[in-house]
C-alpha cells in the first residue's frame, strides 16, 4: 500500500499539488485522473520519489520517502516497475534483450537465469514469436506487452503506468487494461495509473483519484464515478454522449436494485 499524507508540491511561487490525501491500495488498479494541468503528472513523480516534496508525506507500506537513506531509496526503486506513454523500448535492442535489462542492470543473477525470467514475462504478456523482434518490427500493442513485461521482470510490488493506452486503438487498449488488471491481481502489486482514458475508468477503475487544480476533488470506484453528485467529476467524464449513455445505465440498474 502506498499513502499520501498532506502532499504539496510548489514550483518557485506556483503551488501546483496542494494538500492531497488518499491511499492506493495493493492488488487493485489505481487511477489518477483529470484535465491536462490538473496536477496528474506531478503528483506521479512525487510518488515515484523523483520530485522532492514542499510538504507532506509518501508512505510506502509504513515507511515514509523522507525516513529514507540512499540504500534504502535504491532499494524501493529495485521494487518499482515503470511503463512509460512511449514504452521507451531500445531501438538496438530485441524484445527478450529489452525485457531482460532490468535484471542486468540490478542483479547479479546469471545470464541464464535472467533470460529464463525474461521469457517467463514475456509469455505472462501473451507475446508469441517475438524474442528475436526488434521494437521497430512489432505493433504499438505489442510493445506496449514488452513494456509491461520489462516492467515486471523483477516481481516489483509496485507497478507504475503513464498513459499507457496512448496511441493504442481501443480495441488493444482494452487488452491492455485487462492484462494490467489481471497482473495486478495475480501478483498483488500495487498499480498506479495515470490516465485520461474514461474506458480505462470504466473498465478497470478499482480506485479513482480525480484531480483538479491541483487537489484531490473526489475519489470512488468506476461504479461511482458514474453515479456522482460532484460537478467537476460529471464535466470531466461526461463530456462525450457516449458516457452520458453509460451513466444513464448505471443509474437505471442502480434504481432497479
Amino acid at each position: 500500500m502506498i499513502e499520501v499524507k498532506e502532499l504539496c508540491k510548489s514550483f518557485g511561487d506556483t503551488p501546483v499539488l496542494k494538500g492531497i490525501n488518499t491511499t492506493f491500495d495493493q492488488g487493485k488498479t489505481n487511477l489518477i485522473i483529470g484535465q491536462s494541468g490538473s496536477g496528474k503528472t506531478v503528483f506521479l513523480k512525487c510518488i515515484l520519489g523523483l520530485h522532492q516534496l514542499s510538504s507532506g508525506e509518501i508512505i510506502y507500506n509504513n515507511v515514509p520517502l523522507t525516513t529514507m537513506d540512499d540504500d534504502a531509496r535504491s532499494l524501493l526503486r529495485q521494487d518499482m516497475g515503470m511503463v512509460f506513454q512511449g514504452s521507451a523500448l531500445f531501438d538496438s535492442m530485441t524484445v527478450e534483450e529489452n525485457v531482460m535489462f532490468p535484471m542486468q542492470m540490478f542483479t547479479n543473477a546469471p545470464k541464464e537465469e535472467i533470460r529464463e525470467r525474461a521469457n517467463s514475462a514475456i509469455e505472462r504478456v501473451n507475446l508469441v514469436n517475438a524474442n528475436t523482434k526488434l521494437p521497430a518490427e512489432i505493433s504499438g500493442g505489442m510493445k506496449k506487452r514488452v513494456a509491461i513485461a520489462r516492467a515486471i521482470v523483477m516481481n516489483p510490488k509496485y507497478l507504475f503506468c503513464d498513459e499507457p493506452n496512448s496511441g493504442l486503438d481501443p480495441k488493444t487498449a482494452i487488452l491492455i487494461d485487462n492484462l494490467i488488471q489481471e497482473i495486478t491481481q495475480e501478483y498483488q502489486i500495487t498499480t498506479i495509473i495515470n490516465t485520461h482514458d474514461m474506458n480505462s475508468v470504466m473498465e478497470i477503475g478499482e480506485k479513482i483519484v480525480f484531480l483538479k487544480d491541483g487537489q484531490k476533488a473526489w475519489e470512488g470506484t468506476n461504479k461511482e464515478v458514474f453515479k456522482t453528485d460532484n460537478q467537476a467529476v460529471t464535466d470531466f467524464v461526461y463530456s462525450s454522449a457516449l458516457f452520458k449513455k453509460v451513466r444513464k445505465v448505471y443509474i437505471e440498474e442502480d434504481q432497479k436494485a
